[in-house]
């Protein structure tokens, strides 16, 4: 049993690390109080590591997350912590998001993000499978979030954003 504060959380260093400190978080049951605590820290490090420790979490266990779900889109709009933001979005990819979520700041954020052939492929990536889900609900926003996927050009990007460019282009 590990004690879960900020110098415990900066010193992951590793898988085993991070598996450790999900391992105490399950235990107590309190992921939106893990999350609280640590994903504003001042201290880069430690936001990226608890967000790395909640990747770990299952689909049932973040769900306690969704009160927290402009909060965490918040953070990922204003961090400039590049690992903080793939992250952050990587929880909210995986929390519900229905049409009364959809904000367009952050639709606007992924579609400028998942364009950017200088983002990070995982940001781009990410972005995309989020704008896709906030288009799908609106037919207007979809048929101008396919135009965009068709406008780019694939040889400007990694094989993983246009494996995700692929995919949501398949599905019509």
């Amino acid at each position: 049993m590990i004690e879960i504060n900020d110098e415990n959380i900066r010193a992951v260093k590793g898988e085993a690390d991070a598996q450790a400190v999900y391992r105490e978080v399950k235990r107590t049951g309190d992921f939106a109080g893990f999350a609280r605590r640590f994903m504003h820290s001042d201290d880069g490090r430690v936001a990226r590591n608890a967000f790395w420790v909640l990747t770990k979490a299952s689909d049932q266990e973040l769900s306690q997350l969704q009160g927290m779900l402009n909060e965490l889109i918040d953070l990922a709009l204003k961090t400039g912590h590049s690992a903080v933001r793939r992250l952050s979005l990587n929880i909210i990819e995986r929390l519900k998001m229905e049409e009364d979520d959809l904000r367009t700041d952050f639709l606007d954020f992924c579609l400028e993000h998942m364009a950017d052939a200088d983002e990070l492929p995982g940001i781009q990536s990410i972005s995309m499978k989020l704008a896709y889900r906030m288009c799908k609900f609106y037919p207007e926003l979809l048929a101008e979030f396919k135009a965009t996927l068709e406008s780019m050009e694939p040889e400007f990007f990694k094989p993983a954003v246009n494996c995700v460019r692929n995919k949501i282009m398949k599905k019509g």
